[in-house]
């Protein structure tokens, strides 16, 4: 295979991953933004959270909210628990990197608020750690998973929302986690703001 053919089956291949993941999340991904919305509504705050590439996509969707998507309107409340450096080294260093988020949950979320997080695997312990967290302070939790939904998908229960990305490489679930937090973006302003109407 030649490099342009490489190239040629990734796009194939995150096409038919869109197209699957399109057949399979749609209504979680609708309940969640709405779940997002009433929280806004009703004063909450949004808190994210994720590991590596998933911090990343953390970060870009908190932007989105504080700052603004595709339209003018104003700043959400939301907060990316991944970027204090010194928040997240004094928690691992004093208690375990399993404690990251969910110390910060624990003293920054409210019953109503609205925890998202982030994670290809739904394994990891500090996601986990912070659904539990989420779990204590009465906040609505979403997980935006891969695979199978590992772990997290047999934390999340009740009035907790998956949503399970599908396929087995890292790259394309994270490929849908990106289209998911920007159709997820779109339903806020739409039904906040009447925007794209």
């Amino acid at each position: 295979m030649n490099p342009a053919d490489r190239v040629t089956a990734h796009f194939n291949e995150s096409i038919a991953n869109f197209q699957a993941a399109a057949d399979t999340v749609t209504d979680a991904v609708t309940r969640a933004a709405e779940r997002i919305v009433q929280s806004l509504l009703n004063g909450g705050k949004i808190l994210i959270c994720g590991n590596g590439g998933s911090a990343a996509d953390a970060q870009h969707f908190s932007s989105e909210l504080l700052n603004r998507f595709e339209a003018e309107r104003p700043g959400l409340p939301a907060v990316a628990i991944t970027t204090d450096a010194s928040t997240l080294t004094s928690i691992a260093n004093d208690y375990e990197y399993a404690d990251v988020f969910g110390r910060q949950i624990r003293a920054l979320g409210q019953p109503g608020d609205v925890l998202f997080v982030i994670t290809t695997s739904g394994n990891s312990q500090n996601i986990l750690q912070a659904l539990h967290a989420g779990h204590e302070k009465d906040m609505t939790c979403i997980a935006l998973n891969g695979r199978d939904g590992g772990k997290a998908a047999q934390i999340t229960s009740g009035d907790d929302i998956n949503i399970i990305a599908p396929g087995n490489s890292t790259a394309r679930i994270q490929e849908v986690h990106g289209l998911v937090i920007h159709c997820i973006c779109d339903l806020i302003d739409w039904r906040m703001f009447g925007h794209g109407s």
